[in-house]
């Protein structure tokens, strides 16, 4: 699939049109009209339609679907985010620790071993042995880290125990080069940062029934002290509580049956795996 910017002489004219990838028409065209562009469908044997964006526009390889789009005052979204839109979708991941999000997704690895990829993290933690840099995390300095961040390159970052960690916007575009869905497993206060961009993932909460069953289950692992144990019951309480917030999530899977659960993450996020499959096809 051939994806390119409109050229800027084009951007200078009211009208211009462009070809827009069939099979992602009504994903784009639904970040548009939810954006507040206004959106008129016909039918000429192909699908035909007029909207009314701002900015740059993409071209993909296809004659199925033709656009006209005409310029507008109020910028909505740009040129580079029409085109991730091509992409798959990544997948963010949330939830407390012992909800069972790693079990979850093991399933789903096993099950569509290709159709998704992790993205690899920034951090200005030392490697611990074993660990290799670029696979297990990219491993960089401070400086280096917030000049990245300044520079607009990451997703979301955070800060934990004097150390930083990261996703950058490379790392998932490497992850959807693949035709893969990335996969990123992020905390409270990573889904608030990218909530602020346009990459435009699914959003998924995997939630314990219960606070009491989770405290259950952590106290079983027997890895943690006292103190350590209840600084992680206190976040759970928190991401718990967040969890419940308005259109912060696409959908909060409780993982009560392993069985169950697994069931409805793969429902959630079959359309997507279908698209993938069809691409690597």
């Amino acid at each position: 699939m051939l994806v390119r910017h409109i050229p800027n002489i084009l951007r200078r004219r009211e009208l211009y049109e462009c070809l827009l990838y069939s099979m992602y028409f009504n994903r784009v065209t639904k970040l548009l009209t939810g954006a507040g562009c206004i959106l008129k469908r016909r039918s000429f044997g192909t699908t035909q339609s007029r909207i009314r964006c701002s900015e740059d526009c993409l071209v993909t390889c296809s004659c199925l679907v033709f656009v006209t789009c005409a310029l507008h005052d109020q910028p909505q979204h740009s040129a580079e985010s029409l085109i991730a839109m091509a992409k798959p979708r990544p997948v963010v991941v949330s939830g407390p620790s012992g909800a069972g999000k790693s079990t979850l997704l093991k399933l789903l690895l096993k099950e569509y071993n290709q159709v998704f990829g992790f993205s690899v993290s920034h951090t200005t933690r030392n490697p611990r042995p074993g660990e290799e840099n670029g696979k297990d995390y990219h491993f960089v300095s401070r400086e280096e880290m917030l000049r990245g961040i300044e520079a607009g390159e990451f997703i979301e970052n955070a800060e934990f125990s004097g150390n930083m960690y990261g996703t950058s916007k490379a790392a998932v575009q490497e992850v959807q080069a693949r035709n893969q869905i990335c996969i990123l497993d992020i905390d409270m206060q990573g889904v608030r940062n990218i909530k602020k961009t346009d990459l435009c993932p699914i959003y998924l909460s995997i939630q314990p029934p219960s606070f009491e069953l989770l405290e259950q289950r952590l106290r079983q692992r027997q890895t943690e002290t006292e103190e350590s144990l209840q600084k992680r019951l206190l976040a759970a309480k928190l991401d718990m509580e967040f969890s419940k917030e308005p259109g912060m999530f696409d959908e909060v899977l409780i993982n009560d049956v392993l069985e169950d659960a697994y069931n409805q993450l793969r429902s959630v996020l079959i359309e997507e795996i279908q698209k993938v499959k069809a691409l690597q096809n």
